[in-house]
């Protein structure tokens, strides 16, 4: 069915139409005005109009569909950026089911978490990735289908498993029918983050919450031939929102793997991509690579570059490339964002049209203007951030608490309304654009025998954010040795938690409650003695 184009702004207040923001009504639009635009470029030089991006949604709708899947579902998406994952998200929402990325680099218990509380029966995954799964509980898993391979691994540990021919079988349109429309208010994707006092905990995000971050992110840099390098996983809010940004413009996307420092100009201009977004290192990374003659002979028109650092502004003087920075979050919508090219580092830029934003103390009393406080926020527009984290209702009740959306980060405003980032208050680690859960971090260091206490901190990095500390207490009588203790962490952990620095010490500093007094081992530091992977030449790489 055909539908009429549908004028979108975030300025808007009200929450939109159904057909303006729902990913198969606008699909199905673009679709049909200009089928044979390009939406999709991949790293082997094949492209998916937008016609032919419709068809692969189809085609993995009816394969999720003759598997039970059913508007309202959630179907789980382990796979690395590529046409697989594109077709898996785009699929799962065709059909009005829940998208439910996995972070790629997950293993252990941390995965375990996110299989059980997605509840979801199917997932589509690597093969790379299915090995990880052997020996592990599966809750309601019941189906897999391995995206990248013809034959089932001999390790699946499910029962029914299926080929890529599965999923780019031919459209059965009797299979497609919903039982009512897709709403703006409906779940389009559950989002993971790593979470700082407890297991992960997954992001309630609606169409409308989704459309108006990328409208926001997008809309007013709109431009003919806009495309987008999306350098950002899947799994990760950032690469959703520029997809969804180009699809409700009608631009295009260049999706390669992953963001690779040494490629990353030649990838600009083999896609001719205008656009991205540089997070944490990356504006570093490429800064610090040699000079070149053809610094400027690129298509690189504008980036968003978070933190906004030194090196954000040699970025833009070496690269001639318009530099923005705001402040986002899975929750959230983009609620402060820069003009192009700001002079203070560290800032983040002002709140924007249709958000209320206070900062206050632990009371949630408001905090003068130049004090730090908590950022707390809510918006005009209805649906417009999270509604909540999946089956965890004492986090949302925190979360929202008092009627505001309450960040957890620390910010002070200055008189001119800027808003300047100071700190989390959580004890979340930021390594390299990752989030990490210290809790989490702690959890694995302590089942290892020799470990009674256990403590990780995030310490600053030569590059840019942090680099990961775990303090060590050993078990009286015991001793722990640095190098053996990291490869015991190495295959039960992500590679971006696993600790640069491991610190031993007889006992942690407690409080009288008996909580770690991490703020005083911040303090100390990178102390005498403490053990450095990389001074000791280990290095750590993302695997399968």
């Amino acid at each position: 069915m055909q539908r009429s184009e549908q004028s979108l702004s975030w300025h808007d207040p009200h929450v939109p139409p159904r057909e303006s923001v729902v990913l198969r009504y606008v699909l199905e639009l673009r679709a049909a005005s200009h089928p044979e635009r390009i939406f999709a470029s991949f790293p082997d030089g094949s492209q998916w109009t937008y016609r032919q991006t419709m068809t692969a949604a189809q085609q993995t709708a009816c394969a999720l569909a003759r598997l039970g899947v059913r508007q309202g579902h959630r179907v789980l998406s382990w796979l690395p950026n590529g046409a697989d994952a594109l077709r898996a998200w785009f699929g799962a929402n065709w059909l009005g089911a829940t998208y439910v990325p996995i972070n790629t680099a997950y293993r252990g218990g941390l995965l375990e978490h996110v299989i059980a509380n997605s509840g979801a029966e199917v997932m589509i995954c690597s093969a790379a990735f299915v090995s990880r799964l052997q020996g592990m509980k599966l809750s309601n898993l019941k189906t897999i289908i391995i995206a990248d391979a013809a034959a089932v691994p001999a390790t699946v540990p499910v029962d029914v498993c299926f080929g890529a021919n599965v999923l780019t079988a031919p459209v059965d349109e009797s299979l497609l029918s919903l039982p009512r429309p897709i709403e703006a208010t409906d779940e389009q994707s559950i989002i993971y983050t790593s979470g700082t006092t407890g297991p992960s905990k997954g992001v309630l995000s609606s169409y409308c919450h989704l459309a108006t971050s990328a409208l926001v992110a997008f809309e007013e840099r709109d431009a003919e031939g806009m495309r987008y390098l999306v350098t950002l996983p899947m799994f990760h809010a950032g690469g959703t929102i520029g997809i969804m940004g180009m699809l409700l413009l009608g631009r295009s996307i260049a999706l390669p793997e992953r963001f690779e420092t040494d490629r990353f100009w030649n990838t600009i201009r083999a896609t001719g991509s205008t656009c991205c977004t540089l997070l944490g290192a990356m504006a570093t990374f490429l800064v610090k690579q040699p000079p070149s003659s053809g610094d400027r002979e690129h298509t690189l028109r504008w980036a968003v570059v978070i933190p906004y650092t030194e090196d954000a502004k040699k970025f833009h003087q070496r690269f001639g490339v318009d530099m923005y920075c705001m402040f986002n979050m899975t929750e959230v919508s983009i609620p402060i964002l820069s003009h192009a090219n700001p002079e203070a580092v560290g800032a983040c830029g002002v709140l924007r049209a249709g958000v209320h934003a206070r900062l206050v103390d632990e009371r949630d009393v408001d905090v003068p203007d130049g004090e730090v406080g908590e950022l707390i926020l809510r918006c005009d527009r209805p649906w417009s951030m999270n509604h909540g984290y999946n089956a965890a209702p004492e986090a949302t009740a925190a979360a929202w608490r008092n009627g505001w959306f309450h960040t957890g980060d620390a910010f002070r405003r200055g008189s001119d309304g800027s808003f300047y980032f100071t700190d989390r208050i959580k004890d979340s680690i930021r390594r390299r654009g990752e989030n990490i859960s210290s809790l989490e971090v702690e959890r694995e260091c302590l089942a290892h025998p020799q470990v009674q206490e256990a403590a990780a901190i995030g310490v600053p990095s030569e590059f840019s954010e942090e680099d990961v500390m775990v303090v060590l207490a050993p078990v009286p009588g015991q001793s722990i040795d640095p190098a053996e203790f990291f490869e015991f962490l190495r295959p039960r952990m992500a590679h971006f938690m696993l600790p640069r620095y491991i610190r031993i010490l007889d006992r942690l500093p407690r409080t009288p409650t008996e909580k770690v007094q991490k703020t005083e081992l911040r303090a100390q530091g990178i102390a005498p003695q403490t053990w450095d992977r990389e001074r000791h030449g280990i290095s750590v790489k993302a695997r399968a």
